[in-house]
């Protein structure tokens, strides 16, 4: 069967199209985007497989921001079909996505996760932390006694407060181009940085300025970015019972049994503490898809009904064993209305 593809005027935003060889050709849905979202579109993709029998699509772990990249470079086979992502489209992505003809893209809200902390079940350590004590064990600066700002100090977690365990910082994280990472800086970070009077000040002051220090993450190798493939943070964490990991609740709820979770201001990641927002640091999870490519690549229509189903996202769903904490059912209604009648998202057009 030929694959077709847009004619030069839907990459103007028309809906034509014409047939494509068969070299250019592709019979594959591709997904990429954020490493959180990878493993429940993963489980859809296998699903997708089993009940169609046509090819599971192709999915790749390359992070939010890196997903959202090349998701719209473009419209045609050479592109991507569905990006997934751990936090919003951005508004720059959204124009990215407009200034090479990528015009119509649906926003589907999947669910919520926490951003969990977790060390190894063989750590002795009772460990709770504070959002304060996150931002003093792993911002790059800390505000000093003169006015100004110096390489931050602490080396061991007692030196970030003595009740802390006598070990060194070491934390394996997300790197910049990771969603994760953009909301864990958000949420974590900043919300710890204010927590210090001077920097609460320092936002009313000169607000520039309080984001470039709330935000950065030291780099003098006590914060290690482990690339987009969170199982291998699973992995080191087994391997030193005194290293430190962030990631999605998913990676630690299917590691359950070699994990075992960092109390955030007293509260522990669950399904239960994620879905009423008393777990302080999580966040809304998307997958976004390109309109022009359904009813061209084969499958995506049928794909996506799969993803938005109660039997994916309802609360018994197979995505919820997975650790996605999932969507109230009013909620569920309105996702699943939108994705499958096309609903452009217009959250930047003004």
């Amino acid at each position: 069967m030929k694959l077709r593809t847009l004619t030069l005027a839907a990459l103007m935003g028309a809906t034509s199209l014409v047939a494509y060889g068969p070299a250019s050709a592709r019979d594959k849905i591709q997904v990429v985007g954020s490493s959180t979202v990878f493993p429940y579109t993963q489980a859809v993709a296998e699903e997708y497989a089993n009940k169609t029998g046509k090819a599971a699509p192709v999915v790749e772990s390359t992070g939010t921001g890196g997903g959202m990249k090349i998701f719209c470079q473009g419209i045609g086979p050479d592109h991507p079909d569905v990006t997934g992502a751990s936090r919003a489209m951005k508004e720059s992505e959204w124009k990215l996505c407009n200034d090479n003809g990528v015009k119509e893209v649906t926003e589907i809200l999947i669910g919520y996760d926490g951003l969990s902390i977790a060390v190894s079940r063989a750590s002795k350590h009772d460990w709770n932390l504070t959002e304060e004590q996150i931002y003093r064990a792993m911002a790059a600066e800390l505000p000093d006694d003169k006015g100004g700002f110096m390489p931050n100090p602490n080396q061991k977690w007692s030196d970030v407060d003595p009740s802390l365990p006598d070990i060194k910082i070491e934390v394996f994280g997300p790197p910049p181009t990771s969603g994760t990472r953009d909301a864990f800086v958000e949420l974590a970070m900043h919300d710890g940085c204010s927590a210090l009077p001077v920097m609460k000040a320092l936002k009313k002051s000169d607000s520039k300025l309080w984001k470039e220090k709330c935000s950065r993450m030291r780099q003098d190798g006590l914060f290690i970015e482990a690339g987009e493939n969170d199982n291998l943070i699973v992995q080191r964490l087994e391997a030193n019972e005194a290293a430190v990991g962030i990631f999605g609740y998913s990676f630690l709820y299917e590691n359950s049994d070699k994990l075992k979770a960092v109390k955030v201001e007293g509260v522990e990641p669950n399904f239960d503490t994620i879905a009423d927002n008393s777990y302080d640091i999580s966040r809304p999870i998307f997958v976004y898809i390109k309109n022009a490519h359904i009813g061209v690549i084969p499958g995506l229509e049928e794909f996506i009904k799969e993803y938005v189903s109660d039997a994916s996202l309802g609360s018994d769903g197979y995505l919820a064993e997975r650790g996605l904490t999932t969507l109230s059912d009013e909620k569920r209604k309105e996702v699943q209305d939108t994705a499958l009648n096309r609903k452009s998202m217009n959250r930047y057009i003004n």
